[in-house]
């Protein structure tokens, strides 16, 4: 495993959501959306991962979003490009694009649908590996996937290649995270990819997040892994009940949908638009945001007027 600079590669780093405009990339306010997050003191940003709806993506819309990230964000924080299909050459092509536009690692989700044995995710990987000088890390996320790994498989993957530096760990399973630890050594950069899990899974030794609440509160998740950092576990387990609702909203529908809604409600993008099959908040769930973020202090209630 190659040794990465100590700061490099940790802490907040969201998956940016993909704004539409008439059925459209907005490539303006993706533009924007990252300068969002490098105001907001966000320690990376990852492009088109599940977030994203990167299914919904052509392989140019996705190589796109590479390109205005990595122009818009200027070198301030780096770049982790999701380049993962269900397709080996359509991975291919999107990471020796991101590569070559800039990126400065690579999340590679298992191949989803397909299922394959333990021995195909090893020899996948390995000549995915073997494509790029970039760092890189598998995207663990079996409840969209299909398909889990195990330790083995993942050392098998780690010795072939030298550049396999960690996983985004999308699975309610601490225990997975500690024998990985264990097993590779705290340099081993895991992500935590579930909400609930961004504090508890940081306590034992993930390296930071990749949460989609990111998108709407970056400098609370930020903050709370520099307090990790810094030791200062009371700061960041209140920062973790302050998210706590925020965090269950995500999945109140199907990510991004709720997520969506909320960051236009707060005028953080322009449009709240989705590509088929998905769809926009229905009105019963728009009004139960509605409250989530009233909650959170991040809408003001309507003030009631008093009857004469």
């Amino acid at each position: 495993m190659m040794r990465l600079p100590k700061n490099f590669l940790k802490g907040s780093i969201p998956p940016l959501i993909t704004p539409f405009r008439n059925g459209k990339v907005d490539y303006d306010a993706y533009a924007g959306l990252v300068e969002f997050q490098v105001k907001n003191g966000s320690h990376g940003i990852l492009v088109t991962g599940t977030t994203s709806e990167p299914s919904t993506l052509t392989t140019d819309e996705r190589n796109r979003c590479v390109d205005v990230a990595v122009e818009a964000v200027n070198r301030k924080i780096p770049i982790v490009a999701a380049t993962g299909s269900q397709s080996h050459a359509e991975t291919v092509l999107l990471s020796e694009h991101a590569e070559r536009a800039g990126a400065d690692a690579l999340l590679v989700v298992t191949p989803y649908y397909i299922r394959p044995p333990q021995r195909g995710l090893v020899a996948y990987y390995r000549d995915i590996g073997k494509r790029t000088n970039l760092p890189w890390m598998i995207y663990h996320i079996p409840g969209r996937a299909a398909i889990s790994v195990t330790l083995d498989t993942l050392d098998q993957i780690n010795k072939a290649c030298p550049n396999f530096v960690g996983m985004k760990h999308a699975v309610d399973d601490l225990g997975f995270v500690s024998k990985c630890l264990d097993h590779f050594g705290k340099d081993f950069r895991i992500f935590v990819g579930l909400e609930d899990l961004s504090y508890p899974m940081m306590t034992v030794g993930a390296c930071g997040l990749m949460n989609a609440v990111g998108n709407l509160m970056p400098k609370k998740l930020a903050r709370m892994c520099e307090l990790v950092w810094k030791g200062n576990m009371k700061a960041a387990q209140k920062i973790h009940y302050e998210l706590f609702e925020i965090n269950q909203a995500v999945f109140y529908d199907t990510n991004p949908i709720p997520m969506k809604y909320m960051m236009k409600k707060l005028g953080i993008m322009p449009k709240n638009e989705h590509r088929l099959p998905m769809m926009p908040a229905p009105k019963d769930l728009e009004k139960r945001l509605d409250g989530v973020l009233k909650r959170a202090g991040l809408i003001k209630p309507r003030l009631r007027r008093k009857s004469s």
